[in-house]
């Protein structure tokens, strides 16, 4: 039935005030979609509290619909095609600018909403990659970097500076490197695990090395890539024999015997003694934080061709799709990078560090509200109770320069193609096991590069 005023109200509601009554009236009856691929019972559940804190701020109800990561292309596309998108969906870097110039963004719309929270409030590196026609694709809501896990106690014992740099790792390599008490890395050495493609990525990118440039394929460069070759080469050799990946750097790790691996930050927990089927074994006590409280992280990591380093990152975003109720779903993301960007972070801390550190009232608001947030499984702890302060800023500190491949130049898809192909970590470790010179392992990189499209 249609509402109608009668009798004086009638009167009264007239032109400009009975258009804005109906509208208020509308906007009690508003219901937005929200794809999430965070389909966990668990996650979803914090989802759904924060959709309700959302309707009871502003009246619009949220509509929180779980999405399987891997099925999030395809069911967008056919979204897209039958005009019948949700209004919000929290996805992957590698959606960000294909799906913008898809035409399934509004990137209008999330440019709008970085410049109403302020665009300084947000990690440089989360926003660069989001970069799109002079605004932005969509906004970053979370993200991690790849981090190098140190003994911090073995390093400032031998007077040993953080491994930020190739030469650093290398000397603290000379210094630490005693198998099988103790060796100084744990390279990842098997050539199908993804784990391989990430570190390998993070490495590359450390040194100023891509595959990919503006116009698509870009022969790597050989001298800097012969660094690359040579850096991981020492790193493999002062690591165990046998094919490695992330179950036995952290095993390794967690026993005490290896001085620094490659992990990423999901790995937080584990070493303060939080998670029962990944205890540390460094002493008796399953549950000890004596190794968490050893231990130094390093993001922003350095080769001698680019002295700034790099971070590889990981980072999530809102996009506000081309279908969508635009001022609603504004509102949405807007409330949820803000008044309830504690709950959204809160979905899994260890793995959500904040890309929007803080508001113009306090800029590292949001930091210091997530480093008390609980993390762990069988326990729980915040990360401030566990990590010192300078070590929780060192791990946000890497999404201001957090990079990938293909992202800047518009060619993610292909880097991720020759990611996916593992053709570099193929050769890489044919190059460690003295298959070829790096001289020709590079131009095989290049040849074998260069078929795929």
């Amino acid at each position: 039935m249609t509402y109608q005023p009668k009798g004086r109200l009638a009167k009264l509601m007239t032109g400009a005030s009975l258009a804005l009554a109906i509208s208020a009236i509308g906007v009690h009856a508003e219901t937005i979609r929200f794809w999430t691929t965070e389909e966990q019972p668990e996650r979803l559940a914090k989802q759904q509290e924060m959709a309700a804190e959302f309707k009871a701020a502003t009246g619009t109800e949220v509509e929180v619909i779980p999405v399987t990561e891997s099925d999030l292309g395809t069911r967008a596309t056919a979204a897209f095609a039958a005009g019948d998108l949700p209004d919000v969906i929290y996805h992957t870097l590698q959606y960000a600018l294909p799906w913008a110039e898809a035409g399934i963004l509004d990137t209008e719309a999330a440019t709008d909403v970085v410049d109403q929270l302020g665009q300084g409030t947000f990690a440089p590196g989360a926003l660069n990659m989001a970069a799109f026609d002079g605004g932005y694709a969509a906004v970053p809501v979370d993200g991690w970097t790849q981090m190098i896990v140190y003994r911090k106690d073995l390093f400032d014992a031998n007077g040993l500076a953080a491994p930020t740099t190739y030469a650093a790792v290398l000397a603290a390599i000379d210094k630490l490197s005693n198998p099988p008490e103790m060796y100084g890395f744990v390279a990842a050495t098997k050539v199908d695990e993804n784990f391989m493609s990430q570190v390998l990525e993070h490495v590359f990118l450390a040194n100023g090395v891509s595959p990919v440039d503006d116009n698509g394929f870009s022969p790597l460069d050989e001298a800097k890539t012969t660094e690359v070759l040579d850096f991981y080469k020492a790193i493999a050799k002062a690591s165990p024999p046998g094919e490695l990946f992330w179950k036995q750097s952290r095993e390794l790790y967690f026993a005490g015997k290896a001085a620094m691996i490659i992990w990423s930050p999901f790995i937080l927990d584990e070493l303060a003694g939080l998670r029962d089927s990944a205890p540390p074994t460094i002493n008796s006590d399953p549950t000890s934080g004596e190794l968490a409280s050893k231990t130094g992280i390093v993001t922003t990591f350095a080769g001698p061709s680019n002295p700034e380093g790099a971070a590889w990152g990981d980072v999530r975003y809102f996009g506000i799709t081309s279908d969508a109720n635009t001022s609603a779903a504004e509102d949405f993301v807007k409330f949820s990078m803000d008044q309830g960007y504690t709950q959204t972070l809160s979905i899994a801390p260890e793995g959500k560090f904040p890309v929007r550190r803080g508001n113009a009232e306090d800029p590292e608001k949001f930091v210091k509200a997530w480093s008390k947030l609980p993390v762990g499984v069988d326990r729980k702890a915040p990360l401030s109770d566990l990590y010192a302060p300078e070590m929780i800023s060192q791990i946000v500190g890497g999404l201001d320069v957090a990079q990938r491949w293909g992202v800047k130049e518009g060619q993610l898809s292909l880097a991720s193609k020759m990611i996916n192909s593992q053709v570099i970590n193929r050769l890489v470790r044919e190059y460690i096991d003295g298959a070829r010179d790096a001289k020709a392992t590079v131009a095989e990189m290049n040849a074998e590069l260069a078929k795929i499209n």
